[in-house]
């Protein structure tokens, strides 16, 4: 995925699913596109976040 596509899912009113390249679902909290990162929730864990490579993110 590119920054600019996970930005627009970021912003979304739709539930996009999206999944990190281990398999886990994510939700998108924050996107840095100069950094081409972004600020994943891994599964429904709230407190369980990371910083990735948008490339690392894929649409389901």
């Amino acid at each position: 995925m590119d920054a600019r596509r996970a930005q627009e899912i970021y912003k979304s009113q739709d539930t996009i699913a999206v999944k990190l390249d281990t398999g886990e679902s994510v939700w998108i909290e924050n996107v840095d596109e100069a950094n081409q990162m972004a600020t994943v929730q891994i599964g429904s864990r709230p407190t369980d976040t990371q910083t990735v490579s948008v490339e690392r993110l894929s649409e389901h």
